[in-house]
């Protein structure tokens, strides 16, 4: 894996998080870098990222708590 300006190691391009949204809310995203997931508050779940590609199910989100 390479790093380039957009997409750190392991991570994912920033021009993608920018454009990706909750598939049940279509609120914006947060990126934890450090759990490699993506938030939705508004849906109070946990996206995963593998290989720096988003997980975007819903059945494969972690539920926040709170």
């Amino acid at each position: 894996m390479t790093t380039t300006p957009d997409r750190p190691l392991g991570g994912v391009d920033s021009k993608l998080l920018e454009i990706l949204v909750c598939p049940l809310t279509k609120s914006t995203l947060e990126y934890d870098a450090e759990k490699q997931e993506l938030i939705s508050r508004a849906a109070k779940l946990a996206y995963p990222i593998r290989d720096g590609i988003p997980i975007m199910l819903p059945e494969k989100a972690r539920k926040l708590e709170g």
